[in-house]
């Protein structure tokens, strides 16, 4: 059994939709991290860096338990441990873990800041930073789809033509395509993509982790 530290984010469907396609059993712990429940001290102690995803396997390596966190590792973890979504050829592997790294280097930072100057950011903070900080991350967000687009002009998913973990980590980011104002007619074939990686039934449940009625059960556990 794996214990799954999540909430509703980008960075931790990743870790549902790949624990729902491995058909791993796992136990849902939400961290409600809007409440500053990552700054805990029993949460701290499962990830000192405060951040969600973490998993704790509780049947690891060797039989002990292993905790992880950070969400690239995490996929890494699963497909190794499931025998899935890496490819057993050894040069396509090293393509589906460098799309993978680039997710990481590049989409989740690039798309999160883009979301914090669109979304997050303080009601005081000076209109000449907003606009420059939509304006560099605007454009690194575009720049990364435009990357993505050519990649999947030659190829069904971000390593090849089999879905793999970097196609996992890379769906919950574009999946938030209207909340950056993107419309994805001018990258027909990211669109294309993420149109087939949305309709599987995995991705589906994954990205529904927590679902709202648990979100509302541990509010009112807390509160209680």
């Amino acid at each position: 059994m794996i214990d799954l530290y999540t909430y509703r984010t980008s960075n931790g469907r990743k870790a549902s939709i790949m624990l729902e396609e491995c058909g791993l059993d796992y136990t849902l712990h939400i961290v409600d991290i809007t409440k500053g429940e990552q700054d805990t001290a029993a949460f701290r102690a499962i990830n000192p860096n405060g951040r969600i995803p973490a998993i704790t396997d509780r049947a690891g390596p060797h039989g002990a338990p292993l905790t992880l966190f950070e969400s690239g590792a995490i996929l890494l973890y699963l497909a190794q441990k499931a025998g899935m979504f890496l490819p057993p050829d050894e040069r396509d592997r090293w393509v589906a873990v460098q799309w993978l790294m680039w997710q990481m280097g590049g989409v989740g930072p690039g798309f999160g800041q883009a979301f914090h100057f669109l979304h997050q950011f303080p009601e005081d903070a000076p209109e000449e930073e907003i606009s420059y900080g939509r304006t560099r991350y605007g454009g690194e967000v575009s720049r990364l789809c435009d990357v993505m687009d050519a990649r999947l002009a030659e190829a069904a998913f971000l390593a090849g033509e089999d879905y793999s973990v970097a196609d996992i980590a890379t769906y919950p980011w574009i999946a938030l395509h209207k909340w950056f104002g993107l419309d994805l007619a001018r990258w027909p074939h990211l669109r294309r993509w993420c149109e087939e990686t949305g309709a599987r039934p995995a991705v589906r449940r994954g990205m529904d982790v927590p679902t709202r009625d648990q979100m509302e059960e541990h509010a009112q556990s807390r509160a209680g």
